[in-house]
Formats: C-alpha cells, structure tokens, sequence
C-alpha cells in the first residue's frame, strides 16, 4: 500500500526514521493543508481519515466550500505529431480530443493497479 483514498482525497505514507513515526499528508491540496501521523500504518490511516473529517466539518462551519485535491483539469504537453494523431482520430471516431485522451488513459488504468 503506499496511499490512502477517502471521500475523494488522497494521501500519501512517509516514515520518519529519527521519530519512529509514519505521517502524510492529503496530495494535490494548494491552499489547505491536510496532515496526519501514527506510530503503526492503522493508526495513520485512523488520523488521515479523522484529519479529512475535521477538514469537512471546519468547512461547514464557516459555510465553505470544501477544496479537493485534484480538480479534475489537467494540462500536458506532448508532440506535435501525437496532437494531430489524436486529432485525427479522434474526429474519425466521432468524439472530442477531450474525450479521446479521457477513454485512452482509463482503458489503461484499467491495466494498472491503482
């Protein structure tokens, strides 16, 4: 295991060697910051989601919106030659590049354990 997912935030394990401890904290947050620790993985994985917990909750109270990690928009950068494969056939398939690159990579994260 090297993550934790809950409620659609994610969250990485580290161990820190001089606390004999593991800590993380919640992946792709900008503005927030989401922190846990633990002495076993059990208990880490406890605080991560009792930290996501305590996040929602402080949103609610102060009427906030609560950010995620990922918005879903994602930018890269690739060939020119590979832009206008996709292009192409994208447009013979009837669909949107958009919609060309989203089935592309969860056909293969179908083949990737995640």
């Amino acid at each position: 295991m090297n993550d934790f997912e809950y409620k659609g935030y994610y969250g990485n394990i580290e161990y820190s060697a001089n606390d004999k401890r593991f800590y993380g904290f919640v992946l792709g947050m900008t503005k927030d910051s989401i922190t846990y620790e633990g002495d076993t993985i059990e208990e880490l994985e406890t605080d991560f989601r009792d930290a996501i917990e305590s996040y929602l909750e402080g949103c609610t109270e102060m009427g906030i919106k609560p950010r995620k990690g990922y918005s879903g928009i994602l930018n890269i950068r690739i060939p020119i030659e590979i832009h206008g494969k996709i292009a192409m056939i994208s447009k013979r398939s009837g669909m949107s590049i958009n919609a060309f690159i989203r089935d592309s990579i969860e056909k293969r994260l179908e083949y990737i354990a995640v």
